[in-house]
């Protein structure tokens, strides 16, 4: 079976053979596109009801599947149809199948969805088959499928064409069951760690809960202009003052209007969560549990393979301050500097160009990302940030200019973002001013003070560990997956060319 001319007579352009052949099949059945049929198991199902049957032997049992036609050999007296569980082979032969079934095999095409009811058996060489006794058109489709065996070779079009790149590549297919699963192994691990889930709003009036550049758009009864959620951070704080439960979290969707890379896609899923009575050190032991329980939902172990690298989710993860990790790296003792002045000297002295109004907590970031960062390949806790750059967490005891947080990296990535959250409502307010000063110096005039927020602070918010989880790089590490737009199920791409 073909997409050329056959002894139809139709024409050799494959998508007009389709459709002629679709013109043909509604006047010699009718509904090519019926709205009701009903398989009694799916290719799975009867795989594991029929393993023990024997070679060259019948069931007796009949049975009625469906699927996208795959392969098609000696003009369809053998098909191979798959549905989402699996395959089935299909044998179509005048001794077991009638007439008004067999007729309609030239006007099946390779990806065409059809429903066969049969008898099963298995093959003399071991493969399971159904004996069709009646074959039903389903859907007729107009355009020809990728060559299975190659696949979507265009990597833009992979992306652009999902449907085609998960309809003829066995890995993406099998990259989105387990990011379906990784999904929702979050979601079970969090519920029975005690954590409530929650839905917070995607359209804000004012954003906040990270820094980034937002999606702007206009509601038009409340005549509102707004953005789309970069963070659910400052809602997610608003509950646990609420008292509705002290264990929140939400898995979901942000966006935000910056660069795409690999690892970076304007709209992105994250877990973030909030557990009142708790500390950064609680969080970073929920974060290696919960990477252990992922790794062994997926790989069946903590070890798995990334690329080249033998990746360990056994923990206890290493723990590292950041001043003491670039410390080991480069040699300077940040925490012997006591100036900014200071910071910028030792770091343009040890070759590297910092920016001229840098404070201490900048140069000392900047360093970690520049020579600390490539070398994390195992999982680690990085510690101790400046608090500089780290406007809602607590201070470090004895240490002022450090804070209670810590980033989780692995593959050089940072996988999560935690505090020991900051509930002081002036010393918060303090930092929200200062943040929103430097988003105006940078142009960010569309940035505004989150009052509702300070106001639900100021009613006090109980002491609390928080968590942000990138769900799309943690899902990349453990699909193996080279670039985020491989677990992103239609990611974004520029618009098509004309």
């Amino acid at each position: 079976m073909t997409d050329t001319k056959t002894e139809t007579g139709l024409s050799s352009d494959p998508t007009e053979v389709r459709r002629q052949k679709l013109d043909q099949l509604r006047k010699t059945i009718g509904d090519v596109y019926p709205a009701h049929f009903h398989r009694t198991m799916t290719n799975a199902e009867l795989a594991e009801k029929y393993e023990a049957l024997e070679l060259d032997t019948e069931s007796g049992d009949v049975v009625t599947v469906a699927g996208r036609v795959y392969s098609s050999r000696n003009s369809g007296m053998f098909m191979d149809i798959h549905d989402a569980s699996g395959k089935i082979q299909i044998f179509s032969h005048k001794d077991t199948t009638p007439e008004e079934a067999r007729a309609l095999l030239p006007m099946i095409d390779l990806g065409d969805i059809i429903g066969v009811t049969g008898v099963v058996r298995r093959t003399k060489r071991g493969e399971l088959t159904i004996n069709a006794q009646k074959i039903v058109m389903l859907t007729k489709t107009l355009l020809p499928m990728p060559e299975k065996w190659h696949g979507v070779a265009d990597v833009e079009i992979r992306y652009r064409k999902r449907h085609l790149d998960i309809m003829t590549n066995e890995e993406s297919k099998l990259r989105f069951q387990q990011r379906s699963k990784i999904v929702s192994g979050i979601r079970r691990f969090m519920e029975n760690d005690g954590f409530m889930e929650v839905e917070t709003p995607m359209l804000h009036s004012v954003y906040g809960g990270a820094t980034a550049e937002p999606f702007k758009t206009h509601h038009n009864t409340l005549k509102l202009d707004m953005f789309l959620r970069i963070a659910p951070e400052l809602y997610l704080k608003r509950t646990l003052v609420s008292g509705l439960t002290d264990k929140v979290f939400e898995i979901n969707r942000n966006f935000r209007n910056e660069g795409v890379s690999t690892r970076h896609n304007p709209e992105f899923t994250m877990m973030e969560c909030y557990w009142a009575y708790a500390d950064y050190e609680d969080i970073m032991d929920l974060v290696e549990r919960l990477f252990a329980e992922l790794a062994v939902k997926i790989h069946g172990s903590t070890e798995f393979a990334y690329g080249d690298k033998e990746i360990s989710f056994k923990g206890p993860f290493k723990r590292v301050p950041m001043p003491d990790a670039v410390k080991e790296v480069t040699g300077i003792d940040f925490l012997a500097l006591k100036t900014d002045e200071e910071a910028r000297a030792a770091a343009k002295a040890a070759g590297f160009e910092v920016e001229k109004d840098w404070t201490w907590g900048e140069c000392l970031a900047f360093l970690f990302e520049e020579k600390v960062e490539p070398t994390l390949i195992q999982p680690s806790h990085v510690t101790h940030f400046p608090k500089d750059i780290s406007p809602f967490a607590k201070e470090v005891p004895g240490e002022p200019r450090l804070v209670e947080r810590f980033e989780t990296y692995c593959n050089t990535w940072e996988l999560g973002n935690a505090f020991s959250e900051l509930n002081d409502p002036e010393e918060q307010r303090a930092r929200m001013v200062e943040q929103l000063e430097q988003a105006h110096a940078r142009g960010e005039k569309s940035k505004q003070l989150d009052d509702e927020f300070l106001d639900a602070i100021d009613q006090g918010m109980p002491p609390a560990g928080g968590l942000g989880i990138g769900v799309d790089r943690l899902i990349m590490l453990l699909t193996n997956a080279p670039s985020i737009r491989d677990v992103i199920l239609f990611p974004a791409r520029r618009a098509k060319a004309d």
